[in-house]
């Protein structure tokens, strides 16, 4: 029987000391037969070397290095041009697979047709700490069909991928098309959305399927501030339905969705402003903004229960609210929210 193939895609600025590690992991796993390519983005560091030395030793590695730095999204898509197996994945040179990963995400797409991206929990590497060990056994699997897991973003407006983690059917891929780089901080949201409006989403239970680096360039913490964070979030969301709608149904009803959303998190961050009196000075945050935002993602956002708990706050007084016995209630509610989701992701990824 043939094995599955699966087209790696590495891309490096920069990532020379943890280039090696990144692709011995992708070489290492079993079950799959793997080509990668590493398209160095014209990194400043010893990358050419390390690179041109993999694909030396090994037939199954392709080095390309850019004349000029074209930026990460698209090097991905140059990744995606190139990539001809079953399947396809995006690994960051800093990240790393997990034993199994390729096998347990492939098994589940060979088995269900209907299945066109399989991703799982990943591990986070902290700068000076050891690598995280995988641990776990896989359980189960669970599939939404595509609508669903749409759904469920949209109601609440985060990702829930890191990226690495990620395994989509090729086939898929190129139906889908590459990256939209109107989406520079979360172009893989947008992609996720639009390969769950052409296939069903599975993910891997009890066991992780990457390690996802994180440190002062990687995307979780490059982002500048709240509005940059929502203001990206948005745009994916925003492009999404510009290219997709006609694929799902009711998207005006998923666009509104997504919209209070983002909504209520940005009347959110604001009022906690208004508590910790974060309204003047250096370590001000951008409250007014933040409302202003609201209204563009939501304008029924008058009618949310964070907008009128934010003008309570603000009669209040920066700083005083947090005397308030009703808003020491609030938060702390929301803080058991928020990590009763955190639970949920680890167990389901959603």
């Amino acid at each position: 029987m043939t094995r599955p193939t699966v087209s790696v895609i590495v891309p490096c600025y920069g990532y020379a000391s943890v280039l090696e590690g990144c692709v011995q992991s992708v070489l290492d796993q079993e079950g799959v037969d793997v080509r990668i390519l590493i398209v160095d983005d014209r990194s400043p560091d010893d990358t050419p070397v390390v690179g041109r030395r993999l694909a030396d030793r090994d037939e199954r590695i392709t080095y390309r290095r850019h004349e000029e730095n074209q930026g990460l999204i698209a090097t991905a898509n140059e990744g995606l041009a190139w990539a001809d197996g079953d399947y396809v994945v995006l690994l960051s040179a800093d990240d790393l697979l997990v034993p199994g990963a390729l096998h347990r995400a492939t098994a589940i797409m060979e088995d269900s047709p209907n299945v066109g991206m399989v991703y799982g929990l990943p591990l986070f590497a902290y700068p000076e700490r050891p690598l995280p060990a995988p641990r776990g056994t896989w359980r189960k699997t669970d599939v939404w069909p595509g609508a669903e897991w749409i759904r469920l973003r949209c109601r609440s407006g985060h990702n829930c991928i890191s990226s690495p983690e990620v395994v989509v059917r090729n086939s898929v891929q190129r139906a889908v098309g590459g990256y939209d780089p109107r989406c520079f901080h979360t172009s893989d949201m947008n992609m996720w959305l639009r390969v769950a409006a052409v296939s069903d989403i599975a993910y891997v239970r009890g066991v992780p399927q990457a390690i996802y680096r994180i440190h002062p360039n990687s995307m979780l913490r490059s982002q500048e501030g709240p509005m940059v964070d929502l203001r990206e979030r948005k745009a994916a969301f925003d492009s999404f339905f510009a290219s997709s709608a006609q694929l799902i149904d009711d998207p005006d009803r998923l666009r509104s969705a997504a919209g209070r959303a983002l909504a209520r998190q940005a009347l959110w961050r604001a009022s906690r402003a208004v508590d910790r009196g974060l309204v003047d000075g250096p370590d001000s945050l951008p409250v007014d903004e933040l409302v202003a935002f609201a209204f563009e993602a939501y304008p029924d956002a008058q009618r949310l229960r964070e907008w009128h708990g934010f003008q309570l706050r603000r009669r209040l007084g920066a700083g005083r609210s947090l005397w308030f016995a009703p808003f020491v209630v609030t938060g702390a509610a929301h803080r058991l929210r928020g990590h009763a989701g955190h639970l949920r992701w680890k167990a389901r990824g959603i």
